[in-house]
């Protein structure tokens, strides 16, 4: 899917990507220090030395500014850890989360941009665009893990992220309360566990993802739960489950994902 282009990027160079520049730098800098209601095109526009108008014609609002930032600085500077195990890979990624979002300009660029999206549909799709391409990043995680033997080869990668990273947003945006390390061990735990006992289990016979070859949805072939039973990946013998093998088809096991 092709990204959204922010608003003030029509020009990689010259006058345009030197406005971009100030106007997104001091929007970053004013993070620092106040949260996203309290920013406006006129402070921007003192911060930068960029004229209020010209702010308004290229962006509109201080929404558009917000999302352009994140098309920027998103949370691709948040590493992808590579330990040779998933159970350690999941604790690192999660400690990378937490201490991604515990900076003040990260915390209030997320809430500033979730804000944004509930007005402006523009800066919705940004935020979509950016969180789906993020999660494709760090799936990596799930099928280094696939080929390892740690999950089954139809694990949905992405899900597994997912459902990593939720807690810490649910924190962030509803509860409001600390990125703690207990949060940390209990995300991280909380996939890992689900990963490895099949419960993000898609029934495909292809590698882990949540799409085939071509692109299109995965459709399970088989019954929830069965998966392959046959060839040589990781599905077709034993899941490492911390030193403790167990089967990947091993209905007793192992809890269904749910349908609903």
């Amino acid at each position: 899917m092709t990204e959204p282009r922010p608003h003030g990027s029509t020009r990689p160079g010259g006058r345009t990507a030197r406005t971009r520049a100030a106007v997104l730098a001091a929007a970053l800098e004013a993070l620092d220090t106040q949260d996203f209601a309290s920013l406006t095109v006129d402070l921007l526009a003192r911060r930068s030395g960029v004229h209020a108008a010209t702010i308004r014609r290229r962006w509109r609002s201080v929404e558009g500014v917000i999302s352009d930032l994140l098309t920027q600085h998103g949370t691709a500077t948040i590493p992808i850890p590579d330990t040779g195990d998933l159970r350690q890979d999941l604790h690192a990624m999660a400690r990378a989360i937490a201490d991604f979002h515990t900076a003040p300009r990260n915390r209030r660029l997320l809430e500033g941009m979730v804000a944004a999206a509930s007005r402006q549909q523009g800066a919705e799709e940004v935020l979509r665009e950016i969180f789906a391409r993020r999660l494709r990043q760090v799936a990596v995680l799930l099928h280094r893990a696939a080929e390892r033997g740690e999950v089954p080869a139809d694990t949905d990668a992405e899900g597994v992220i997912a459902a990593l990273g939720a807690p810490f947003y649910y924190r962030l945006l509803i509860t409001r309360g600390p990125l703690d390390d207990e949060l940390v061990s209990s995300s991280a735990e909380t996939a890992y566990l689900a990963a490895v006992h099949g419960v993000f289990r898609t029934g495909s016979t292809g590698s882990t993802a949540s799409t085939d070859s071509t692109g299109s949805p995965n459709s399970p072939d088989s019954p929830a739960g069965t998966g392959p039973t046959t060839g040589t990946g990781p599905a077709a013998g034993t899941v490492r489950n911390g030193g403790r093998g167990h089967r990947a088809g091993d209905e007793a096991a192992r809890p269904h994902r749910s349908r609903g």
